[in-house]
């Protein structure tokens, strides 16, 4: 089992604030120009990639920040607040969700968009693997929808993804051992069943956020106050 999720060895130097605090905000401010006007993602992120030199990881990071302005409008029009969501009912963006709050107990480098929503650098490459951070992360998840008198939650889980179903054996045991009102599914297309759902979503996906009819941006309220390894455009 791996130990940590996401940091990675020259992460300090590729996103430390002397080296990227100025290059990632200008680096965003463009491509978001960009997409704006109906630019293409890949082809704005290689543009602006190209123009402040930056490696492929310094790229994957500026990929997750950018948004239009009129994307950035659209998506926070339909967020919702934490008053708003108490009593109500959740559907999470499995892996995505789990990941993010995986790297952030990790200590790894988080990377907060121009929609606010949060996003870090783990890729799945077809197989989950558990982290040491896993179950926390879970406990994370209870403790939340405890304090906030959620009624139901959906985890949603990539079907073709590797280990996907000892993650619903894993979760389905920890929910009837805790007394909770969690149900987890394998999807083939997760990110249309979170989308068409009429359910809070939990999710930073950029395409989950433009079409869902509401989501909650979870990480916001879990982050630790300074934490030492997020990345803002502000």
């Amino acid at each position: 089992m791996p130990k940590n999720r996401g940091k990675e060895g020259r992460d300090d130097y590729l996103f430390g604030e002397s080296f990227m605090k100025r290059k990632i905000k200008e680096a965003v401010y463009d491509m978001s120009f960009l997409l704006e006007r109906g630019y293409g993602e890949a082809s704005s992120c290689e543009l602006v990639g190209n123009r402040y030199k930056l490696n492929k990881r310094q790229q994957q990071a500026i990929k997750g920040m950018s948004a239009g302005e009129s994307a950035v409008q659209n998506r926070k029009s339909r967020q919702r607040s934490i008053q708003e969501i108490k009593n109500q009912a959740l559907i999470i963006d499995g892996f995505n969700q789990l990941i993010l709050l995986e790297s952030m107990l990790s200590e790894a480098y988080l990377f907060q968009g121009k929609d606010g929503a949060y996003r870090d650098l783990s890729t799945l490459h077809g197989t989950y693997k558990k982290v040491n951070q896993t179950l926390e992360a879970i406990d994370l998840v209870k403790d939340f929808c405890r304090e906030n008198s959620i009624i139901k939650v959906l985890w949603v889980f990539d079907k073709p993804v590797s280990n996907s179903g000892r993650m619903k054996t894993l979760l389905n045991t920890y929910a009837e051992e805790n007394g909770l009102n969690w149900e987890i599914l394998l999807e083939n297309n997760p990110d249309k069943v979170i989308a068409e759902s009429k359910n809070i979503a939990l999710t930073s996906d950029a395409w989950i956020l433009d079409r869902a009819n509401s989501w909650y941006n979870l990480i916001e309220v879990l982050i630790p106050k300074n934490y030492p390894f997020l990345v803002t455009c502000e």
